[in-house]
């Protein structure tokens, strides 16, 4: 077996926080709304994309947020993501360099852990 990349990344959200959190994805993080194929066996929840990468937002009945787990997301300009986050109002944690990128964690509004990253 070889690995050959990451088809996508799936983040649950309670059903209250549906909303709010398609508002954090696309609204804050720019993420863009992506055709959900048919076949999929659900109508609620999302499926977002930037480039390359597929984020799905799955709605949970019994959600707990993840706050190990994450996902880490690349960005071009550190300063400029957090100035975003700081102005939508998401907690921001600074985080030290590591491995030649600077480098913060946030939550999205259900809780969630996430990372941004930068090259130093």
């Amino acid at each position: 077996m070889k690995i050959t990349g990451v088809d996508h990344v799936q983040i649950a959200v309670p059903p209250e926080l549906e909303e709010a959190a398609l508002a954090f994805y696309v609204g804050v993080l720019g993420l863009k709304r992506l055709p959900k194929p048919e076949g999929t066996g659900d109508t609620r929840g999302a499926w977002l994309g930037a480039g390359n990468l597929q984020v799905h937002i799955g709605i949970q009945q019994d959600f707990t947020p993840a706050k190990k787990a994450h996902v880490g997301f690349l960005v071009d300009d550190l300063a400029a993501t957090e100035a975003a986050l700081n102005a939508a109002g998401a907690p921001i944690k600074a985080a030290s360099d590591l491995c030649g990128l600077k480098r913060l964690f946030t939550e999205d509004p259900a809780g969630n852990r996430l990372e941004f990253l930068q090259n130093a």
